[in-house]
């Protein structure tokens, strides 16, 4: 009865913020750490900063693949497929919704005044994960030293991948050669094997399954590396137009949860309903196989010697990421009084005596970015 009860509790939570989660994966995070964390109490933040270093060592979308460690920790194997469904679920119903109104009638609502209120809003979120977050991945100086570096690195446009994974190689090599102990903990290398969509020459569900299996499986980095990816895949081939394409990734990154919900829009325009289903499972199944294998290895990861210093520097590496993340969105965002006053008035509502959670400062920024729109 208990596991079921929780099961339940997965649902509900992935599910909530899976319609309401938007502003990419560091905000997604962000509401994440505020439900899992800070209200639901169902593991520390230590432990939730771990998952998260953890998830960025593997391919595949970091918040989608978060929400399925989560639901793991709570329900188990049940809870990682629950979660990681009730999360992809709406963003895949919204965009293929939209998906059929593109192709039947060649528009899109207008969602601008909604957009103009989800930015700042999710800014204020950010933020305050990154203080929380902040606070316990900094354990000591040189870890604080090494968050800084990769901040000024982040900043300066180098690869969010490589600035996290040199984070953790100099981190771990540094910890380790202090440390003077030899582990021989291992973790075996994850190989997924995947046919390339080559073999199948016409243009079916079935080669759109292949395609977006192909691109979830090596997938590293944000929406904008996801629009390379596709770029070379779709766009070079003759399958989609550029401006197609970059239609698809804004309203992957309008729709609340993950980015990848652009696969459906795609698949949609490339084989209706059918080449839809495709397209999305393609792209969301290596995820769930990657979390699958790597959560249980976690706690051998937390044990290691060599492998807890690699963890928390990558732990610092990624909330550095997350604040750099916060920098440049903050720059594009903050452009008038509107946006700046929808700002300050998320953050006072994250930040106050009286704490309002995220999805309730998501819904207040759309509310003002609709009202603000018309003054």
């Amino acid at each position: 009865m208990e596991s079921k009860t929780r099961l339940s509790e997965v649902a509900r939570l992935f599910f909530k913020l899976g319609c309401f989660a938007f502003g990419g994966p560091a905000a997604h995070i962000a509401m994440m750490e505020d439900e899992v964390v800070t209200k639901r109490k169902w593991m520390t933040r230590e432990h939730f900063l771990d998952l998260m270093g953890a998830t960025n060592l593997i391919p595949g979308p970091n918040s989608t693949e978060m929400t399925m460690h989560c639901g793991y920790e709570r329900a188990g194997r049940k809870g990682l497929f629950v979660a990681g469904f009730c999360f992809i679920f709406p963003a895949v119903v919204i965009t293929g919704f939209l998906a059929w109104l593109y192709v039947t009638y060649g528009s899109l609502p207008e969602i601008a005044p909604f957009i103009k209120g989800i930015q700042p809003a999710v800014l204020a979120i950010i933020a305050s994960a990154i203080i929380k977050l902040g606070k316990k991945a900094v354990k000591n100086w040189e870890l604080a030293i090494l968050g800084i570096l990769i901040l000024g690195v982040s900043l300066l446009g180098i690869n969010e991948i490589i600035a996290l994974l040199t984070g953790g190689i100099l981190g771990g090599l540094y910890f380790f050669l202090k440390r003077k102990t030899v582990n021989t903990n291992s973790i075996a290398p994850f190989v997924f094997l995947f046919v390339s969509a080559e073999t199948i020459s016409k243009l079916s569900a079935l080669k759109i399954f292949w395609t977006f299996l192909k691109v979830g499986s090596i997938l590293y980095g944000s929406g904008y590396v996801l629009f390379a990816y596709l770029d070379a895949e779709l766009v070079t081939n003759g399958y989609l137009t550029r401006p197609e394409l970059m239609e698809a990734i804004g309203i992957g990154q309008f729709t609340p949860g993950p980015v990848l919900s652009t696969a459906t829009f795609i698949g949609y325009q490339l084989g209706g309903f059918w080449g839809a289903m495709a397209a999305t499972f393609g792209i969301f199944l290596p995820s769930f196989l990657f979390v699958w294998m790597l959560n249980p290895l976690i706690p051998r990861m937390q044990k290691s010697k060599i492998l807890r210093g690699f963890l928390d520097s990558v732990n610092v590496a990624a909330v550095a990421v997350m604040l750099a993340v916060l920098f440049v969105m903050g720059k594009e965002a903050l452009v008038d009084w509107r946006s700046v006053s929808i700002a300050a008035i998320c953050t006072a509502l994250v930040f106050g005596v009286k704490k309002f959670s995220s999805v309730w400062v998501i819904v207040i920024g759309i509310i003002l970015g609709y009202v603000f729109h018309f003054l």
